[in-house]
């Protein structure tokens, strides 16, 4: 099953719309780290400190998962504009449009996935 014109505009463009948003939570936690830091020599508890670690610990995951993230859609962009978009990696099939809709970044189709899953866990 291809995708048709209207699928694939629609799925570009919430690849796009979810590109712009990762890329404003990462420059918005950067520019909370950037403050922080500014914040970090007026602060002499020991609470709040950890508390601040804690905290950096946490976006800085979520930057991580984001920075991971972004790449995918920027690789699903590239498929998109080469005309290789909505084609598992591994087995050259169509990848499900539910599938598609669910992640757009998707590089395979639900089979390849799930087995992708239990051989790197």
């Amino acid at each position: 099953m291809d995708l048709s014109a209207s699928q694939l505009e629609e799925l570009g463009r919430r690849l796009v719309q979810r590109q712009a948003q990762l890329r404003a939570e990462l420059e918005a936690h950067r520019s909370e780290r950037e403050a922080a830091g500014d914040r970090s020599a007026e602060t002499a508890d020991q609470k709040d400190e950890a508390s601040q670690r804690q905290y950096t610990a946490l976006v800085d995951a979520e930057d991580e998962r984001d920075q991971a993230e972004l790449r995918s859609i920027d690789a699903a962009l590239r498929r998109l504009a080469e005309g290789r978009y909505g084609v598992c990696s591994d087995c050259g099939e169509p990848i499900g449009v539910q599938r598609l809709l669910a992640q757009p970044h998707a590089l395979r189709c639900a089979a390849c996935q799930a087995a992708y899953e239990r051989h790197h866990r």
